[in-house]
């Protein structure tokens, strides 16, 4: 790997995007492999374990979102209203469908084989990987920020707060929409991984743990994060990522204050605090087995245009110990 100016903020990737880091996420299957999408229009894939930028794709426009489907198929999603597969051993994308307006997210449904877009065009999209059949279309309240799919259950977060949740073999109607736990816009939200609801980050320094089940709402809680008092002057600064641990289940959240946190959501605490990126944190990605977690400083703009350090990914090696909660709550 590359030696960092910074030993401990972890490894700093060589050539890595030249404006505004949108997305990165490493491989399902490879703990080395790792997908980014950038505003420099392009769409990189690393080897974090040599530092080898081993393939990148030049679209027409900024990407907003990447995913994989496995180890050797990705997708993206962008400001040219478009949903591109790539062969990550092969040159060139291939287009299956399009929004009328820019797609802002992109995930992978594991359990039915499907790609779900999010778009500002304010509809949901299913569409078949295998065939490049748009599988329909679904309108939503308002633009989609944010999505993500666990099991059979999609979580759609939008513009006004609205949060709406879908059986994915059934998205004529939703199960539920209900209004945020925050109060202030919604700019990530990731599924628990045991599949009983999710995590979701707000531009007023939050964060909210609320359960799929309407019966369970008192289990729903929220608390404040990446803030800074500054001689007696409360700063706020944005969640802008999310991130699961794959074994675990505690997640890590980026923030505008350049700050990655470690949560332990069953029993409510932080874990860690890591020293203070370059940069705002823009996305944030646990590989397969938990050793790794890439971090992307990249500034996002909250305090408008002005000078900044430039766009940099690292990579962080994780001990054994280090993102595991303390206690596991009882089945």
């Amino acid at each position: 790997m590359a030696t960092s100016t910074t030993a401990n903020l972890g490894f700093e990737l060589s050539n890595p995007p030249t404006d505004g880091i949108s997305s990165l996420q490493f491989s399902p299957e490879n703990p080395s492999l790792l997908l980014t999408a950038s505003w420099d229009k392009k769409i990189r894939l690393y080897d974090v374990s040599s530092d080898e930028l081993r393939q990148e794709w030049l679209d027409k426009a900024p990407v907003l979102d990447i995913c994989f489907s496995d180890g050797d198929h990705g997708f993206s999603v962008g400001l040219d209203r478009k949903l591109k597969s790539m062969d990550l051993n092969a040159p060139g994308q291939s287009v299956i469908g399009s929004h009328e307006d820019a797609i802002r997210c992109v995930e992978y449904a594991k359990r039915t084989g499907q790609i779900i877009t999010g778009s500002w065009d304010k509809h949901v999209g299913v569409w078949d990987p295998r065939t490049n059949a748009s599988l329909g279309k679904y309108a939503q309240p308002a633009k989609v920020f944010s999505l993500d799919v666990v099991d059979y259950t999609l979580v759609v977060a939008m513009a006004g707060r609205s949060v709406c949740i879908y059986d994915i073999r059934n998205m004529k109607e939703s199960l539920q929409c209900r209004e945020s736990a925050l109060k202030f816009m919604t700019r990530a939200v990731r599924c628990l991984p045991n599949g009983e609801g999710f995590a979701s980050g707000s531009i007023e320094g939050r964060i909210a743990v609320e359960v799929f089940e309407p019966a369970s709402q008192l289990k729903k809680y929220a608390f404040k994060c990446h803030r800074q008092t500054v001689d007696g002057v409360d700063y706020v600064y944005a969640v802008n990522a999310l991130a699961f641990h794959p074994s675990f289940g505690t997640f890590a959240s980026g923030g505008s204050d350049g700050v990655v946190n470690v949560w332990d959501g069953y029993n409510k605490k932080r874990l860690r605090q890591y020293p203070r990126y370059p940069t705002s944190i823009s996305s944030l990605s646990f590989n397969c087995d938990g050793s790794l977690l890439a971090v992307a400083s990249s500034y996002t703009y909250d305090e408008g245009e002005k000078d900044h350090p430039p766009d940099s990914i690292f990579i962080r090696s994780l001990g054994e110990q280090e993102c595991k909660p303390k206690s596991m709550p009882a089945a």
